[in-house]
């Protein structure tokens, strides 16, 4: 049995030098390398490089998978542009993830390893996944979290919510997540959280770009001497003065007091969300059934109309089937049979039906198999 591994690193904030590549192509010579990414996959032996190391020299971004249910997700953050006390405040322990210092920079490691999470949840359609996709989806996150948008450790803590890590009691650390961006679904679709509980959380606001009198207050109340050294830093190419500006702007329109669920009303509220799901889904089912039956019924009166029009050619063609003398004529014979008793029950003229089948059986009373299939055919 193979053991499949895929390892992609992104170059966001630098790109990589020459130099940095060919330190990268020592540890791999099949890698995909440019100036901005790695990438290699495994079907038998292992990367022999320390991704976190990678991570803290080059990458601002790493992501893991393994077929066997190993998943990771490693993001490289400026220490300065990120509030540590408050992304700490997110992550639940338990291995799930954990920050790391490195110089100047914070690396949040989210971790699934596969084990002990109760299986799939429902609505997660498990298939073979070679990885390629996942980072290039999960990339806008970095950018987000340092933007000030905290809905990314949010979905690290319904991580835990949702692997039955934290009290009943405890409540969300934002009110909520909602409207889920492209990169926070792929997020909560490759950690494999359920898709309910996700939906639950993402039932109140908690993220998104504020409205536009918001952003021009917020930037109106930024001080003279910080607008001059931000517009500075832009004109210096520093790569982090808008998500810096957005940052501050979240600040200023984030609302105050807001209620937090418990992880007890996000877990009724994914039951009910399950619940609607599920008699949504019956309900579907049951409408094509229904319809499925009458386009069968108006196909079978199509059919039988037409086979009425037909009169005694029908039979003709009954005996034109047997005659084939094959397991295909035979079953063609017995389908039209069957319709013509049905019409001869409509007619009222059972007897004559069963008359005359019972002079066709007479007649290839030694076709053993013609008579198995034409068992049943006497009118009621």
């Amino acid at each position: 049995m193979s053991e499949y591994r895929y390892y992609e690193f992104q170059a966001l904030d630098r790109p990589l030098g020459e130099a940095d590549r060919e330190a990268l192509r020592a540890l791999s010579t099949r890698a995909r390398i440019t100036a901005t990414s790695f990438a290699n996959r495994y079907d038998f032996g292992d990367f022999k490089g320390d991704p976190l190391r990678l991570v803290e020299r080059w990458f601002d971004l790493h992501l893991h998978l393994a077929d066997w249910g190993t998943r990771r997700l490693t993001i490289r953050l400026p220490k300065r542009l990120v509030d540590r006390a408050r992304l700490d405040a997110f992550l639940p322990g338990g291995g799930l993830a954990e920050v790391v210092e490195s110089g100047d920079n914070l690396i949040l490691d989210i971790r699934d390893d596969g084990e002990d999470d109760g299986g799939e949840p429902e609505g997660y359609d498990e298939g073979w996944d070679d990885g390629s996709g996942w980072l290039d989806a999960l990339a806008p996150l970095r950018g987000d979290l340092l933007s000030g948008d905290w809905r990314l450790p949010y979905l690290v803590w319904l991580r835990a919510v949702d692997r039955d890590r934290l009290r009943d009691e405890a409540r969300e650390p934002l009110p909520g997540i909602g409207p889920l961006t492209g990169g926070l679904e792929a997020f909560a679709a490759f950690f494999r959280i359920d898709p309910d509980l996700v939906e639950a959380a993402a039932e109140a606001p908690g993220g998104g770009e504020p409205p536009p009198e918001a952003v021009a207050a917020a930037v109106a109340a930024i001080p003279e001497a910080d607008r001059t050294a931000l517009l500075r830093r832009l004109a210096e190419g520093d790569p982090h003065v808008a998500a810096e500006v957005r940052s501050r702007v979240r600040e200023t329109a984030a609302a105050a007091d807001a209620d937090l669920r418990t992880v007890s009303d996000l877990r009724a509220r994914a039951a009910a969300v399950r619940g609607a799901r599920e008699a949504a889904e019956a309900e579907r089912r049951r409408a094509a059934r229904e319809r499925r039956e009458r386009e069968a019924e108006q196909a079978r009166r199509a059919r039988l109309d037409a086979l009425r029009r037909r009169g005694d050619g029908a039979w003709r063609e009954v005996e034109s089937e047997i005659g084939r003398r094959n397991a295909a004529g035979y079953d063609r014979a017995a389908a039209l049979l069957a319709d013509l008793g049905t019409l001869a029950g409509e007619n009222g003229a059972t007897a004559d039906f069963a008359r005359r089948l019972d002079a066709l059986r007479s007649r290839h009373r030694r076709k053993e198999r013609l008579l198995e299939r034409l068992a049943g055919l006497d009118p009621a």
